[in-house]
């Protein structure tokens, strides 16, 4: 099932996380840690564009004004992603409203935060509205998690009207409900008649594997082996566990293929192909203890998935724990042949 012909054409690229987010680096540690060697060496092993994530809490203080030396690197970034021939995806990934792993998330409920969501955005559309809208696209939000998913596509016709006030022809992606889950992706709502949308899902299918020993998961005490193919985690693994490891585990004893990852995608496929719009994989990858050879295996068989239906994506992550570069800058290069030969 073939989607809508891209309107932002990207294919492979890669999240440069942990620079304007999820990251407590600034002054000369934040700018030395991501600069154009980095963007050329990318564009020079086959990727075509980045997804660069930004916060709320590094762009903005906390009353609300820009903070210049962190939009001077974006705009910077985007610089460097022209000289190279880079496209770029420019994904607001955390507010201070709305954390997608924090169990209080006031932009559903105070409107105040959502006026700021919407700034926010009017400000991000003040720096970058001159770039070409063939070479930058906006995210309005990394994974959304709103109890009832209709406050989201509310704040999605929302937020994109007030984008619309100042560039109409801007692409914008915009992703599902719960974390951008392809099992929500029928519940989504976008504005009808407005061909500059890209929907957009992530793929951490199964969870078991892809954050194996993830410190920040409800799954981070099991040790034990993981498998792709097959059945992920075995019952026999499980036995002597402790209770509550166990417990965490048992939901994730199931066979997984190839086969099955598709299944995930056809929803997604679905609704893009009814609404003729291009379909994105903003964030996929998989933890580096996971073991490699089923790591790789795994990696191989969903690019080939993505590749079948003409879904464009970025791996998380450029450097991090689901990186294609080691710690020291050096290239991952077993899983930088199975994403880009």
């Amino acid at each position: 099932m073939a989607v809508a012909e891209p309107v932002f054409p990207v294919k492979r690229g890669t999240n440069i996380s942990h620079w304007l987010s999820q990251s407590s680096r600034r002054g000369a540690e934040r700018a030395q840690f991501f600069t154009e060697k980095d963007v050329q060496f990318l564009a020079g092993v086959g990727f075509d564009h980045l997804r660069i994530p930004i916060d709320e809490e590094q762009m903005w203080d906390e009353a609300g004004a820009m903070e210049p030396e962190a939009f001077a690197l974006l705009n910077s970034a985007l610089d460097w992603c022209e000289t190279h021939g880079l496209r770029a995806i420019v994904d607001l990934h955390i507010l201070r409203s709305h954390h997608f792993n924090d169990e209080k998330r006031p932009l559903w409920t105070e409107p105040a935060a959502q006026e700021r969501f919407f700034q926010c955005w009017r400000d991000l559309s003040s720096q970058l509205s001159k770039r070409s809208v063939d070479r930058v696209a906006y995210e309005l939000m990394n994974e959304p998690v709103a109890d009832d998913p209709n406050d989201w596509n509310r704040l999605v016709a929302k937020a994109v009207g007030e984008i619309r006030k100042l560039e109409p022809k801007r692409v914008l992606v915009i992703g599902s409900n719960r974390w951008q889950s392809t099992d929500t992706f029928d519940q989504l709502r976008v504005p009808a008649g407005d061909p500059n949308i890209m929907l957009s899902f992530h793929m951490y299918e199964p969870f078991a594997l892809t954050h194996h020993q993830a410190s920040w998961t409800g799954i981070r005490d099991y040790k034990g082996p993981v498998h792709y193919p097959g059945i992920t985690v075995r019952a026999e693994d499980l036995e002597g566990l402790p209770e509550a490891v166990g417990r965490a585990m048992r939901s994730h004893v199931r066979h997984v293929d190839q086969e099955w990852i598709a299944q995930r995608l056809e929803k997604p496929l679905q609704v893009a192909k009814s609404l003729g719009l291009q379909l994105y994989c903003g964030e996929w990858g998989c933890y580096n203890k996971a073991p490699e050879a089923d790591r790789l295996r795994w990696y191989r068989d969903v690019r080939a998935l993505f590749e079948e239906h003409g879904i464009g994506w970025t791996t998380w992550d450029y450097k991090g724990g689901f990186a294609v570069v080691d710690g020291q800058g050096r290239p991952y290069q077993a899983l930088i042949d199975t994403l880009l030969d």
